[in-house]
């Protein structure tokens, strides 16, 4: 029997940048747990499938809601081995177990800017459509035609030179792979690639974006999410949504009034202080 939908997540314990870069921790949960989820919360799923070759990282998964049937073999857990041969096997482990779908989602396991909406709307888009793929992207931050590389000295070596005095504006939009998901239709074959006419790009606003491959980019990763989920790092924010609109103050004829501005004592998550001191209008009658 066919089901609809399954989410392959795969998260090897071998990462060499970010040491155990997967599990993390991420604002108090290990970093493969906000795809788990987000995978979960879509709703759009049969089953969330964790491959690792770690026991510790498949444990972390099973906490989370996610299920390892099986621990990936060490050929397919070295620097080299690709997405696609991780997702085939992880299929044809499934297959033999009598299990077969429909579509299939490959979920990067480092992806704490996944949102619910965008994944399902890869379902959707793809369901309805002749495409194959549907796959999460965003916009190139810059013109490409305007970029240049090195040459041999060192020196500038523009790719398109004819668009060096070409407005940015007139130049054609450009886009890139966003990282996040990738769906594929199961019972349909394409021999293009996954950036070819085969397939649908979800655009992502900028903001939810963020390869996170060193500790730079980690670092980056966290000053998104802070800026997606400010109630979450600042109680003032929460406050302030709940703040009532007051009714304009009123003035009478020739009543005098001293206003000037004071400082209010904010308490944060981290402390309080004169680091968190806040802006008040102070108004004084005289």
């Amino acid at each position: 029997m066919r089901k609809s939908a399954i989410a392959i997540i795969p998260a090897r314990g071998g990462s060499k940048r970010i040491h155990k870069k997967n599990i993390k921790d991420f604002f108090g949960k290990p970093l493969i747990a906000y795809s788990i989820e987000v995978a979960l919360a879509s709703k759009l799923f049969e089953k969330v499938i964790v491959s690792t070759d770690d026991e510790k990282i498949a444990s972390i998964a099973r906490k989370y809601g996610a299920e390892t049937p099986f621990l990936r073999p060490k050929n397919l857990s070295d620097d080299f081995t690709g997405t696609d041969d991780v997702v085939d096997h992880a299929i044809e482990f499934l297959k033999d177990s009598g299990e077969n779908y429909e579509y299939v989602c490959t979920l990067y396991a480092t992806a704490p800017l996944l949102q619910k909406k965008y994944l399902i709307q890869g379902y959707e888009d793809l369901k309805s459509s002749n495409a194959i793929n549907a796959f999460s992207a965003t916009t190139m931050p810059f013109p490409i035609q305007r970029t240049f590389k090195l040459d041999a000295n060192g020196r500038c070596e523009m790719f398109t030179p004819e668009h060096y005095m070409t407005r940015s504006q007139d130049l054609e939009e450009a886009y890139q792979d966003a990282g996040q998901f990738y769906w594929t239709k199961m019972h349909q074959k394409s021999d293009k690639i996954m950036f070819a006419n085969d397939s649908i790009p979800i655009i992502l606003p900028p903001h939810l974006v963020q390869d996170i491959d060193t500790l730079e980019d980690w670092t980056r990763a966290e000053s998104l999410y802070k800026n997606l989920y400010p109630n979450l790092f600042d109680i003032w924010n929460k406050k302030k949504q709940k703040l009532e609109i007051q009714e304009p103050v009123q003035f009478s004829e020739r009543e005098i009034l001293f206003i000037s501005m004071g400082k209010n004592i904010g308490y944060e998550q981290y402390g309080k202080g004169e680091d968190f001191l806040r802006p008040v209008v102070v108004i004084k009658k005289v």
